[in-house]
């Protein structure tokens, strides 16, 4: 049987004997009756928990809206014509309006980069800057004693608007609603003293009820208020195949169950060797974003068992903590001590990967330097066809082999 996977902007085949394929992990198909244009103007129309766009602004007022930066699949150029068209409506001129991309702790934007997010029209009518961690004000502290550190751009408008896709997030739940703001205009430090929550039992993919990690960030909302949200939920194909609007936790949470609808597959036995894709470009850029493919391929996967992670990787390693961590780690079991020690902003995700590699082997098809895989305690391949019939070899004729082309995208539910 040969199964096509997305490997950066291209595909790549592999072929595996059907009697070893337990399963192949796909998103269920949407039945949305609109195209993205119709779906995001529907939800614009049909609030949820809030008023229209057009009846919350008014002339003269600042407008801030956050949006996600380009490791982020979340197609703002298609959004963001319809959101300004709404605060057109009412009364917002293009001069009152700036467009902030949320970076984190991820790296600044080209300027040819910034066009391609929101689009042409869009980035010669409105300012498009990126978060700047330099300058920030200072608002507080959540009742977990995380700073509200927010980007002063944010900080200082009258209305905040907040834009984002949602998927699963290996500690936080789900991604999208005030995840903007937090980590998304927020510090470092402020990200650490939040994503430090990441060890408790509760914080883990497609779970809300109890995760203190996502709690702490809708706090943050309360000292930054948001006005209106628009998330989208894409296809594999990363369209838009649902929008909801509103309240920043309302409409989220319509957005979230309606994800599970797609994304969450019952799996019935976890699987000797798991075969998992990010999805493709922007999910494997670098390893850093490629772990959440990982995180959730975990799930699917027996003690003692096999997973082999298919992600390009163009920009390698992508954070310096997170590159640091790993060069200076002697074993996965010593970063997953060094997390629960002392916890650093961009070492949390070596840690989770460490975390992973402690349960099972992981291999890593790659373009990445051999040795340098090697070095973070990955098995390394050139293709995953290789990965596929070395872990077969191992695990014997009988195995069983869990694929998974989306794994940024699917949960296993076991």
């Amino acid at each position: 049987m040969q199964i096509k996977l997305n490997y950066d902007r291209d595909t790549l085949s592999i072929n595996l004997p059907s009697k070893n394929i337990q399963s192949i992990l796909l998103p269920r198909k949407s039945n949305a009756p609109y195209n993205e244009f119709e779906e995001v103007k529907y939800a614009m129309e049909h609030p949820i928990g809030s008023k229209h766009l057009h009846e919350i602004v008014q002339e003269g007022e600042r407008v801030c809206i956050v949006t996600s930066d380009i490791t982020r699949p979340m197609p703002s150029h298609k959004v963001l014509p319809l959101v300004l068209d709404e605060l057109h409506r009412g009364g917002t001129s293009d001069n009152a309006i700036t467009v902030v991309f949320a970076l984190g702790n991820h790296r600044k934007h080209t300027e040819e980069e910034k066009i391609k997010l929101v689009g042409e029209l869009v980035y010669q009518n409105v300012r498009c800057v990126d978060a700047d961690q330099g300058k920030v004000i200072h608002m507080g502290k959540t009742s977990r004693g995380t700073p509200v550190d927010i980007f002063q751009t944010v900080a200082n408008a009258d209305r905040i608007i907040c834009l984002g896709n949602i998927e699963y997030h290996y500690f936080a739940g789900y991604s999208g609603g005030a995840k903007a703001l937090m980590p998304g205009v927020s510090t470092a430090s402020a990200i650490a003293r939040n994503h430090a929550m990441m060890v408790e039992e509760a914080s883990v993919a497609g779970k809300i009820e109890g995760n203190n990690v996502r709690a702490d960030i809708e706090e943050v909302a309360q000292f930054v208020p948001i006005d209106f949200i628009v998330n989208v939920i894409l296809d594999e194909k990363k369209r838009i195949v649902k929008a909801v609007a509103g309240h920043h936790i309302q409409a989220h949470r319509v957005g979230c169950a309606y994800l599970d609808t797609l994304y969450k597959v019952k799996v019935e036995e976890k699987a000797d060797i798991v075969v998992v894709s990010c999805g493709g470009f922007p999910k494997d850029i670098n390893l850093y974003q490629a772990q959440k493919a990982l995180d959730n391929a975990k799930h699917a996967v027996k003690d003692g068992g096999i997973i082999i992670l298919c992600a390009a990787c163009p920009e390698g390693l992508g954070e310096k903590v997170f590159t640091r961590w790993i060069k200076e780690a002697t074993s996965p079991q010593s970063m997953v001590a060094r997390i629960k020690e002392h916890f650093e902003l961009g070492g949390h995700k070596a840690a989770a990967i460490a975390m992973v590699q402690s349960m099972c082997d992981v291999y890593l098809a790659s373009t990445m330097d051999a040795t340098l895989a090697q070095s973070m305690f990955f098995k390394p391949f050139g293709h995953v066809q290789e990965a596929v019939d070395h872990a077969l070899g191992v695990k014997g004729s009988d195995a069983k082999v869990i694929i998974m082309p989306f794994g940024g995208l699917t949960l296993p539910d076991i």
